[in-house]
């Protein structure tokens, strides 16, 4: 078994596919014409977005990210070796600040953001091994 697809379920999926781009510098790899479905180059794992009426049409019951609400029990973690850069093109991409940049006891730096849904960001460098 493998994860290959993690899909969050948003109002506006090309708005996020857009903000994306520009915050974190992804590319998108596919839009669904109807608009409802869009996927990211991430890696071996797809980072995709999916709207409400998406959602619906499969007969799902979820609660969509939104930034006036609490985040949901989840992030979408980048990984970067320069987390300071990564953290301040976001921000001034309109990323919403959680948490500035900071380096954990293990030794790993780590900062927190919402994207324009609300959903949690988080940018870190990988683990020291």
């Amino acid at each position: 078994m493998k994860l290959r697809y993690t899909i969050i379920y948003v109002e506006k999926v090309v708005e996020t596919i857009e903000f994306y781009e520009k915050a974190f510098g992804l590319e998108r790899k596919f839009i669904h014409e109807s608009n409802t479905y869009a996927e990211l180059e991430t890696g071996e794992t797809i980072l995709a977005f999916a709207s409400l009426e998406s959602a619906e049409a499969d007969a799902l019951s979820i609660q969509a990210c939104r930034k006036t609400d609490t985040t949901s029990g989840f992030d979408i973690c980048f990984v970067t070796d320069d987390v300071e850069s990564a953290f301040d093109h976001a921000l001034n991409s309109g990323a919403i600040l959680v948490a500035k940049p900071t380096v954990k006891p293990w030794g790993q730096t780590v900062a927190f953001l919402r994207d324009l849904n609300g959903c949690l960001v988080e940018i870190a460098t990988p683990i020291p091994s």
